[in-house]
């Protein structure tokens, strides 16, 4: 039904539980994909577990170096790019007046300015082909706001206005870009938890539990089938009933 044959795709901050499952899911639906991230060892166990997946090791915060990954990933794609899953991100928690300036530029530059790039350069090989797709993955947080992550929840928002005005831009060169906003899903991050403060988030989810990496596989999936072709400038939220837009 979501056959992703032949499609060219980039998934970033693949290493992760959340990456992990997207490459899954996509390679599942025989997508072509090029997984990347900071960690080798993390990058060569998943070429391991999906042999047909390529990857390339890159940290997206060099920014001046984007675009040159851009163009390598696609020529190791076979020179066409039909889709980028910008899925990498950070967190540097404080309180507001503890925050450091490091703090503040690190998450911005990293969530939202390499989102940006990465963007950019993938809608130039897009522009090419007449078609894509862009899926953002931002977070719940990102439309209500959260204690000591006033960076993080800054940069999330930022993606979410970031791609409605690029979806503006390209819609008619055949280009769509989405958002994807989980809310709290269960990984070795949220496993760190501390058990009564996982009680309390639990607690204001209407389906009274974490998500799954795979619930925001699945909509990964669909928002870069064909089936998401007249979806456009959208956010679709995976959070169980947490926030609703």
């Amino acid at each position: 039904m979501n056959d992703l044959s032949n499609k060219k795709i980039i998934i970033t901050g693949a290493s992760g539980g959340i990456g992990n499952a997207i490459v899954k899911r996509l390679s599942e639906s025989n997508a072509n994909i090029l997984a990347t991230g900071t960690k080798i060892e993390k990058l060569n166990e998943l070429k391991k577990k999906f042999n047909k997946i390529k990857i390339l090791k890159f940290d997206i915060s060099q920014n001046d170096k984007i675009e040159e990954f851009i163009e390598n990933a696609t020529e190791d794609l076979g020179g066409n790019l039909d889709c980028i899953v910008n899925n990498a991100g950070i967190t540097r928690d404080n309180l507001a007046i503890r925050m450091n300036l490091d703090e503040w530029k690190k998450v911005i530059d990293i969530n939202l300015t390499s989102s940006f790039l990465l963007s950019k350069f993938a809608i130039k090989k897009m522009l090419k082909n007449k078609s894509g797709k862009i899926i953002n993955i931002t977070s719940v947080v990102g439309h209500t706001g959260n204690l000591g992550q006033a960076n993080y929840t800054a940069s999330k928002a930022g993606i979410v206005a970031m791609s409605k005005s690029l979806a503006l831009e390209y819609a008619k060169k055949n280009i769509n870009i989405n958002c994807i906003s989980p809310g709290f899903i269960k990984t070795a991050m949220t496993d760190k938890i501390d058990e009564k403060f996982k009680e309390t988030i639990i607690s204001k989810i209407p389906s009274a539990r974490l998500g799954e990496a795979e619930d925001i596989a699945n909509a990964v999936l669909f928002l870069a089938s064909n089936q998401s072709d007249y979806i456009n400038g959208e956010t679709l939220h995976v959070n169980g009933g947490m926030y609703m837009a």
